[in-house]
């Protein structure tokens, strides 16, 4: 339903994550026998989950354990580990700076130009563990390293940015990513990003993403909403974008997944966006929590070290665990941030959802009192959903 702003300007209502539940049907099923696994660029996972491709939550060890555990790890290819040899002092610096210094200090790290033969050696030494490379860059950053991400064999490549879509217009000096021709000249499946409408979700799958990725804001570190006011709550973005794939499937044949990116901290949120339509998700700060997570307990966007304009800051989220414990339990903590595996499953149970398709039809209503709603103690206490 339209909403009149004021003279001239008239607003569709988008809700977020926090604002919706999920409605019990007709039936339920023991959560041993609900099933998880996706496909995305032929490459089945038993766990719909992707660690961020941030400096703070995704390297080469990470990459491999989450790949390991059945889930997949990106790997930032203009961060901190292509631009050092050794990464693990510069993160060190990264993490005991003080809050005033914190944005100069990484706008200083990150003005290291990119070693290409670091990008070479980090895809290659995940490829020789077994593991699945799966990798980021830039629009800019696909248009110069593309074809040396093809030679080192990755098998994933995300194209990400804060919006990408296929019109762009660009200065005469500047030739612009084609994202159809790019998606087409590269050996291994492409995934585009961020989008968050349907129009633009079905003109990158017509330009051939292999899987699209949903959410401009949302995430923990990222202040995009703060700084350029864009962005639309992942409840209705990712339920447009979804619509958009299952309109492409219907004429097509093409399955395309829809990959919610941003603003996921619980196996509840994880649940809703499916729920809403996600295929999978991608996370940062959970990762990030993990004890093997490259950041030390904090998480930062990838347009933190913006220099001239950042767009997002670093936040300490502490390491709470391992990654298996976070991504499959068993769970250390009664806030939802263990086990992420498990409470999908025991909720695709409760909703009687057999599989990522059934939980995607589930019946959702608009339930801004859900995370209040009788948790006066919990909140008072700082306990379980007060945290």
């Amino acid at each position: 339903m339209d909403i009149v702003i004021g003279k001239g300007k008239i607003a569709r209502r988008a809700y977020g994550i926090d604002e919706i539940a999920l409605v019990p049907g007709n039936c339920t099923l023991d959560p041993s026998l609900a099933q998880t696994n996706w496909t995305i660029g032929g490459i089945e996972r038993n766990i719909p989950i992707i660690a961020s491709a941030m400096d703070g939550v995704v390297d080469v060890k990470m990459a491999v354990l989450l790949s390991e555990l059945g889930a997949i790890g990106v790997l930032n290819l203009e961060g901190i580990q292509t631009r050092y040899e050794d990464p693990y002092p510069i993160l060190d610096r990264i993490v005991s700076v003080g809050t005033s210094k914190f944005v100069g200090l990484m706008q200083e790290l990150y003005a290291k130009p990119i070693d290409p033969e670091l990008i070479k050696k980090r895809i290659i030494d995940i490829k020789a563990k077994g593991s699945i490379a799966a990798v980021s860059l830039t629009p800019a950053g696909a248009s110069q390293y593309g074809q040396i991400v093809a030679e080192a064999g990755a098998d994933l490549l995300f194209v990400q940015a804060t919006v990408v879509s296929t019109d762009h217009f660009s200065p005469k000096s500047i030739n612009s990513l084609d994202l159809s021709r790019f998606c087409q000249e590269m050996p291994m499946p492409v995934i585009l990003g961020n989008c968050v409408t349907y129009e633009v979700a079905l003109n990158l799958m017509k330009a051939g993403a292999a899987s699209i990725l949903v959410g401009i804001g949302p995430g923990a570190a990222c202040t995009s909403r703060g700084v350029l006011g864009v962005g639309v709550p992942q409840a209705t973005a990712i339920a447009d974008c979804a619509a958009a794939r299952d309109e492409y499937y219907q004429k097509t044949g093409d399955y395309i997944p829809v990959i919610a990116d941003g603003g996921v901290i619980t196996g509840g949120d994880i649940c809703k966006c499916v729920a809403c339509g996600a295929d999978a998700v991608m996370i940062g700060s959970p990762i990030a929590r993990s004890i093997e997570a490259p950041g030390r307990g904090y998480h930062w966007g990838m347009a933190t070290p913006s220099p001239v304009l950042p767009r997002g800051t670093r936040i300490n989220v502490g390491s709470t665990g391992t990654i298996k414990e976070i991504l499959t339990g068993p769970a250390r903590l009664d806030d939802g941030t263990h086990n992420l595996l498990g409470a999908l499953k025991t909720s695709m149970g409760t909703l009687g959802a057999k599989n990522i398709k059934d939980m995607q039809q589930v019946e959702v209503v608009i339930a801004p009192s859900l995370l209040t709603e009788g948790k006066v103690y919990q909140k008072a206490q700082q306990l379980g959903m007060g945290k």
